[in-house]
């Protein structure tokens, strides 16, 4: 029998990176873009670095979908402080934070020039109560938001600092090749202080961690800048990851 820690272990992003499943996550997206296409109203608009899609106290009634470009969302602290909480890429769903009190949470902001498709919620639940497999695809958006905030918790509870920011490299490069983009090198859109923010971490230790990364020849940076960062192997980054956990791991007899 496992314990709590070694069965953490064996679930800790244990999504398979295999291509099977990058056509899988592919084919799931196209097939929501041509629901929402087909059965709901969509105000498709382009946004560029820097640009909020929602702000925290905004009042709820809409949804939106990525249909292309990186996002961030954010919280704003007590004392003024911004807290990086999630990564959104292509397919991934932008305001579920705003259903319950009516009001948004938290900030929605683009990384780089995109697009998102907005809905109406009330106009998108009505499409669901006439077509069933919409309501399926926005419960399963819900559930996949709900399995992402649980492993961003586990990484910040069980990681060391080097396995924290390797495990953000192979995430980052995971949701590349499930879009079908290049993931043997991807670009951060994010600055070191941003992904120090998100990871719990200050700027100084992510710098070292991804130079210890890079010693250890699990990443490169072919430019001087360091916004570009090249994964040799994508599965050695998990295996690394999957290491660093290790030793908490125990077998009961």
């Amino acid at each position: 029998m496992m314990t709590t820690a070694a069965a953490a272990t064996a679930d800790f992003r244990s999504t398979p990176r295999v291509p099977a499943a990058q056509h899988a996550v592919a084919e799931r997206i196209a097939d929501t873009l041509r629901l929402l296409q087909d059965h709901v109203v969509i105000t498709r608009r382009i946004v560029h670095a820097g640009d909020s899609v929602y702000q925290a106290g905004e009042a709820f009634d809409t949804l939106h979908v990525i249909n292309s470009g990186f996002f961030k969302t954010i919280n704003l602290a007590a004392d003024g402080r911004e807290q990086v909480v999630g990564l959104h890429f292509k397919g991934d769903w932008l305001g579920f934070d705003g259903i319950a009190a009516g009001r948004h949470g938290c900030d929605a902001v683009a990384l780089d020039t995109g697009e998102v498709w907005t809905v109406r919620y009330d106009a998108l639940l009505a499409a669901c109560s006439r077509h069933t497999p919409l309501l399926a695809v926005l419960h399963a958006a819900m559930s996949r938001e709900i399995t992402r905030d649980r492993d961003s918790l586990l990484s910040l509870c069980t990681l060391s600092a080097d396995a924290r920011v390797a495990e953000f490299l192979r995430y980052w490069a995971d949701a590349m090749a499930q879009r079908g983009l290049r993931h043997d090198q991807i670009t951060l859109r994010m600055t070191r202080a941003e992904i120090g923010n998100y990871l719990g971490m200050t700027l100084e230790t992510v710098s070292r961690a991804l130079s210890r990364l890079s010693r250890d020849k699990l990443i490169a940076f072919p430019e001087r800048g360091r916004r570009d960062v090249s994964i040799p192997d994508v599965q050695a980054l998990g295996a690394y990851v999957q290491r660093s956990v290790a030793p908490a791991s125990t077998t009961l007899q």
